[in-house]
């Protein structure tokens, strides 16, 4: 039987490198990685918790099991923010402030639809949700009519 004291201090390694991971590191896979070894850290000890002798559950393992599909999740949502964040800024690095203005005059800039949205309009015949007779729903018979001509301004 192993002493109890060897994996608590793995596991007071493991998580003080972690959590200078976490802290110390401006690069933000870095950072995930320090998250890990602390996931990890907390792992060890429910497994060895659970191992004692005497322990009347052995819910240490279960809950190991919980934490390692919590972590497979976690890192999985990150690694995608980080993925969008370098694709968007060119870099991972934490310190950096976040440039999250929209530029309308970037013509490079995939997520500008302004220019897009503005040219789609509604097709032709098409109800724009107006009564100002510049489609065919304005109109009853189903002509358009000018509309200076509806209104009555150019009637004599």
């Amino acid at each position: 039987m192993i002493h109890l004291a060897l994996p608590g201090a793995l596991v007071a390694l493991l998580a003080g490198i972690g959590v200078y991971g976490v802290l110390a590191r401006r690069n933000a896979v870095l950072v995930l990685i320090g998250v890990e070894l602390i996931l990890n850290a907390a792992n060890l000890l429910l497994v060895t918790a659970g191992s004692r002798p005497g322990a009347p559950f052995s819910a240490g393992p279960v809950l190991t099991l919980f934490v390692i599909t919590i972590a497979a999740a976690e890192i999985t949502v990150a690694l995608a923010i980080i993925l969008v964040l370098f694709r968007r800024a060119g870099h991972i690095d934490l310190t950096a402030v976040p440039d999250l203005t929209d530029d309308p005059d970037d013509p490079d800039d995939p997520g500008d639809l302004d220019d897009e949205v503005e040219s789609w309009g509604t097709p032709d015949g098409a109800d724009d949700g107006t009564d100002d007779g510049t489609d065919e729903a304005d109109d009853a018979d189903g002509t358009a009519a000018p509309t200076a001509a509806r209104s009555g301004e150019g009637a004599a």
